[in-house]
């Protein structure tokens, strides 16, 4: 299988082992013909990756590296069976460059597929994001839905913890979102630049809308608490006038956050710190680690933490249904 001409040409340095890997593969462990061209599938897709991020040599290739690889896989929509025979591949393709003094470590040797049937679903790039988010709202609705959105993929939250954010859980001087999770876990998240200035705009716009009692943030046109249901038709709304490609829903988002940052940062603990979650099957570092370095590992990947070029104006002759 060769790469297609449009790509650029992988260096000596990546083709010449794999080719001879294959070569491995049908003298010596006398696999058929089309198990080697399986393997070499799963391998040249890795290998034009590395090309087109800029590494030349299979050393080079770390475990940062396979993770965000393996993520973009999942991003691409393959499944964990997928993934996991990629791995498989790679994993026996190093075990013959450490026999051959090609290369000093396996890199995908701790890596693990997601499992079968939990695949994440599809997540929107930062352009799409970006295209989605970088918008002039003309309306206080429009504010208050600009606020939310930007808060969605700024700090991960879950839909329920949007809904149930009250003022008191935002310290937007520091930059910090107090959200109360599953199990009643609370936890202290960043606020990225663009969120912080949507959010202030919707606070200087939200006495307009909310009773004078209402602790809510975000609140519907009638003064009190915006439901999760508003929250998910209003998004849904937002993707129609902004000429999304696919239905926006809130976990959408979450999503999108938590891949972004794992491929930018490749420190796993600190996303699942991020995101609160609690899996069995992991040890729970999570309440173990410093805060500090969450905020440092968050400046330094989020994709909307610094600000970014003028926003554009949104189609005030849009559908304005679903004015809640």
């Amino acid at each position: 299988m060769n790469v297609p001409e449009s790509l650029p040409s992988p260096p000596e340095a990546l083709s010449a082992p794999l080719a001879g890997f294959v070569r491995h593969l049908a003298s010596e462990k006398r696999h058929s013909p089309r198990t080697c061209e399986h393997y070499q599938r799963d391998l040249q897709r890795l290998m034009a990756w590395l090309t087109d991020t800029g590494t030349a040599d299979w050393c080079a290739l770390s475990i940062h590296d396979m993770r965000r690889y393996v993520a973009k896989l999942s991003r691409d929509g393959l499944s964990g069976r997928s993934i996991a025979r990629h791995l498989s591949a790679i994993r026996r393709f190093y075990t013959f460059l450490l026999r051959e003094g090609l290369a000093r470590d396996n890199p995908a040797l701790d890596i693990r597929a997601p499992k079968n049937g939990r695949r994440l679903p599809k997540v929107a790039d930062v352009d799409q994001i970006s295209h989605l988010l970088d918008v002039h709202p003309d309306d206080p609705l429009e504010v208050r839905d600009l606020a939310m959105f930007e808060l969605l993929y700024s700090s991960g939250l879950r839909l329920a913890e949007l809904a149930g954010l009250n003022l008191n859980a935002l310290d937007l001087r520091a930059r910090e979102v107090r959200v109360l999770g599953k199990g009643d876990k609370e936890r202290i998240l960043p606020v990225g630049g663009k969120a912080v200035s949507a959010l202030n705009l919707w606070l200087a716009q939200r006495p307009e809308l909310a009773h004078e009692a209402e602790p809510a943030v975000f609140v519907s046109q009638r003064g009190d608490r915006l439901s999760r249901r508003s929250i998910q038709a209003r998004l849904a709304r937002w993707g129609v006038v902004q000429g999304a490609d696919q239905r926006l829903h809130p976990h959408l988002f979450r999503h999108s956050f938590a891949s972004h940052m794992l491929e930018s940062s490749g420190d796993l603990r600190a996303v699942q710190e991020l995101l609160g979650h609690a899996d069995i099957a992991t040890t729970q570092v999570y309440t173990h680690l410093d805060f500090q370095h969450l905020a440092r590992i968050y400046d330094q990947s989020h994709p909307r933490a610094r600000r970014r070029s003028a926003p554009k104006q949104l189609d005030s002759d849009s559908d304005q249904a679903i004015r809640e």
